[in-house]
């Protein structure tokens, strides 16, 4: 993990165009190539990033930016777009790197760790003629909640929340590109599973061909008979 407290502007270049004026940022490079934009305020989201792969340039400033009083460069490039983050350098505060290691992954809470013995004991919820390959499914960026197969043989990789938002399906996306590079599994499809999940989350998990559904834990259960329910 490398940290750069810089005073710089961003500007994200592609499917859409977004500018953040000069000022003063955290700038974190993780191991997997992902690049995010932080402010200190607003948000625990950042204002700008790049999901992996990518990959990082640093360049010198030509003449012009030099002249604004630009001291380096950072062209961080998609590896499957032509999306592109650049980040104007004007001076920096700090910088450090530090080797976090392999992370252990999260520890669900009681009611995602339900979901998730509960979904595998009850597999057929997401289809017929589903199959369950394995729970906890270890990758090097931490474990896919489940791994089954669909009537056709298909690997399909689940994640499980509670509440689904973007970070949910941003989640499920990385497993995704790590799963779908061994032969063995691909093709790799996701559902994104949960109680509720946010509008913003299906558009973006539509997006990216991931199916959502939405869980009655009550009903897995066996607590809430949710035929004899009016609504």
């Amino acid at each position: 993990m490398r940290l750069v407290i810089a005073h710089c502007s961003v500007d994200y270049v592609g499917r859409l165009k977004a500018h953040l004026p000069l000022a003063t940022r955290l700038l974190l490079v993780k191991a997997d190539g992902s690049v995010l934009v932080h402010s200190d305020g607003g948000s625990y989201k950042p204002l700008n990033w790049m999901s992996p792969p990518a990959t990082l340039r640093v360049t010198s400033p030509d003449e012009v930016d030099l002249e604004l009083g630009v001291v380096e460069q950072w062209t961080v490039q998609s590896a499957k777009t032509d999306d592109r983050l650049i980040i104007n350098i004007h001076e920096k505060v700090s910088e450090s790197s530090h080797d976090l290691g392999v992370d252990p992954g999260l520890i669900k809470d009681g009611v995602e760790a339900d979901l998730q013995r509960l979904l595998a004991d009850q597999i057929e919820t997401l289809g017929q003629g589903y199959s369950l390959i394995r729970r906890e499914y270890f990758t090097a960026i931490g474990p896919v909640d489940i791994l089954a197969r669909d009537a056709d043989g298909a690997t399909v990789a689940i994640e499980l929340k509670r509440r689904g938002d973007i970070d949910g399906v941003e989640q499920l996306t990385r497993y995704l590109e790590l799963l779908n590079r061994d032969p063995l599994l691909a093709p790799v499809r996701g559902i994104f599973a949960a109680q509720q999940i946010k509008p913003q989350a299906k558009v973006l998990a539509n997006d990216r061909g991931i199916d959502c559904v939405t869980l009655d834990y009550d009903a897995m259960r066996g607590v809430d008979d949710s035929e004899s329910r009016l609504f």
